[in-house]
């Protein structure tokens, strides 16, 4: 089985914890757009059945029975992720792979630490 590559993108560890100083536009900007993706509770659960993925991916097709969702439906939430640089995907043969891009997440988790 072939690792999805991890994004090479800068944003992916932004940004500045709110906490510590003032946000920058550019931050707030990469934050808002991260926050809201995940402000879905399909979207939600999506995230954490990938993050918990034996083997680091999961094809789209076996994401809709967890959620509930139609295989469309699933599609349309994982585009918001992956627009968001949440998740990316890999085409195999037929079917969609989908894996969490972890410092990403990571970055969420970072802005939100106190002091």
């Amino acid at each position: 089985m072939k690792e999805l590559p991890l994004l090479d993108r800068t944003d992916a560890e932004c940004c500045t914890p709110l906490a510590l100083e003032p946000l920058p536009d550019a931050d707030a900007h990469v934050l808002s757009e991260r926050f809201a993706a995940l402000g879905d509770p399909v979207r939600l659960r999506l995230v954490s059945l990938l993050a918990n993925a034996e083997g680091g991916a999961v094809c789209v097709c076996d994401l809709t029975e967890p959620v509930g969702r139609s295989q469309g439906t699933v599609s349309h939430h994982l585009k918001v992720l992956s627009n968001a640089g949440l998740v990316v995907s890999e085409k195999r043969g037929r079917n969609m792979w989908y894996s969490i891009v972890p410092p990403a997440l990571e970055a969420l988790r970072a802005a939100l630490v106190t002091r």
